[in-house]
């Protein structure tokens, strides 16, 4: 019940299909980084008319400032070079703010099943028997795992997730928590040294939400599952920071909706495999650093039920979903890669021309042809009716 899962139920539902979800939280989660939303996810959303409300919940950012340890500004530019290469077509928001506003549309139309996970999946050709870890065993014409990067039904049908899994060698962080002072609205600030970088985003509501980022070697060095360990772990890293680091780890005690978790991409050669596909994060995870996973979950899904609408056998479906976006996905993987050293310099160096380079963004062409392709989705979308 992300962002992929109530994509797909939407177009399940438009195509006549009757959709269950499955999420192993007993409710809605609505925590999250923030995201920036462009392009052809941009675009689906007003086709299923929802871009009011993505536009009422998100931000109108007006500048990306970098500091100094004492907090002077050394760097960024005017987010307007992004609305101006997006023709105005783009937002930012918070990720669980989407998910809402998605599982909103399909909340009163599809079957909904929170508390319960998948514990095994028995396909014999002709439908999938689901075995539930407390709702027992039912039978359905397909399964599509959108359980995100550390996807059960991928490690059920196409085996361990280490076989999947490329670790870019960081960890994230996200939290927000109220009455954080000082604010600066509609600015995204940001911090580095090398190897490290803390952010923070003034939100409505009194409440400010923090991304830390910090280079690791060690893929599992800290479990995902473990927030006092996490919290541990943040503080040894970033204490040292100057800036606000230390009024910022302050607040990290006082926070009920920390994210922590590896940064990583999810690579395979196929998503499907019999009745079972995979969508979204679980597929293809391009990783935090792409900025775009959301809106290509929600690319994917209008594909995946599109063809399986038209097709006369989910096996047909499947290829035509495979064959569609798998080259679009890989090359936007390979641009996230080339991102992530600008996004977490890893020396004194790094930041400083990181610095030079955000400032000229000033500049019109510059801006272009630093990011003009990346904002540009070249996908020609099937007409699914």
């Amino acid at each position: 019940m992300g962002i992929a899962g109530p994509a797909l139920a939407y177009w399940l539902l438009h195509h006549g299909f009757r959709p269950t979800l499955v999420e192993r939280a007993p409710q809605l989660r609505r925590s999250g980084y923030i995201i920036d939303f462009w392009g052809l996810g941009y675009d689906l959303v007003q086709r299923m008319g929802l871009l009011e409300q993505v536009r009422e919940a998100g931000y109108e950012i007006k500048e990306v400032r970098l500091v100094d340890g004492r907090g002077r500004r050394v760097g960024g530019f005017d987010a307007a070079v992004f609305r101006a290469a997006t023709h105005g077509r783009f937002t930012s928001l918070r990720r669980g703010e989407l998910s809402a506003i998605l599982y909103g549309s399909i909340e009163q139309r599809a079957e909904l099943v929170f508390g319960d996970s998948i514990t095994a999946l028995d396909d014999d050709g002709d439908g999938v028997l689901v075995h539930f870890e407390h709702g027992g065993t039912r039978r359905f014409d397909l399964v599509v795992g959108a359980d995100g990067l550390h996807s059960t039904v991928r490690r059920l049908v196409f085996g361990a997730e280490s076989q999947f899994e490329k670790f870019l060698g960081y960890t994230v962080a996200a939290f927000s928590v109220p009455g954080y002072l000082p604010r600066d609205e509609n600015v995204y600030v940001s911090h580095a040294a090398p190897g490290k970088t803390i952010s923070r985003f003034s939100m409505r509501g009194d409440r400010t939400m923090f991304l830390l980022v910090a280079t690791e070697r060690e893929a599992e060095r800290v479990s995902v599952s473990d927030p006092d360990a996490q919290r541990s772990y943040l503080r040894e890293h970033f204490s040292n920071l100057g800036w606000e680091a230390p009024q910022i780890l302050g607040a990290l005690a006082r926070c009920d909706d920390l994210y922590f978790d590896r940064v990583s991409q999810v690579r395979l050669q196929r998503w499907c495999r019999g009745r079972v596909a995979l969508v979204g994060d679980a597929a293809f995870a391009p990783s935090l650093l792409a900025g775009q996973g959301s809106a290509l979950a929600i690319i994917a899904a209008h594909v995946l039920a599109g063809e399986l609408a038209r097709a006369n056998s989910a096996t047909a479906a499947f290829q035509r979903y495979e064959w569609v976006l798998q080259d679009f996905l890989e090359k936007k993987q390979d641009a996230a890669l080339r991102f992530a050293q600008s996004f977490v310099p890893a020396t004194q160096l790094a930041i400083r021309i990181r610095n030079l380079v955000t400032k000229g963004l000033a500049l019109p062409f510059v801006a272009r042809l630093a990011m003009g392709s990346s904002l540009l989705d070249r996908l020609q979308l099937p007409d699914y009716g």
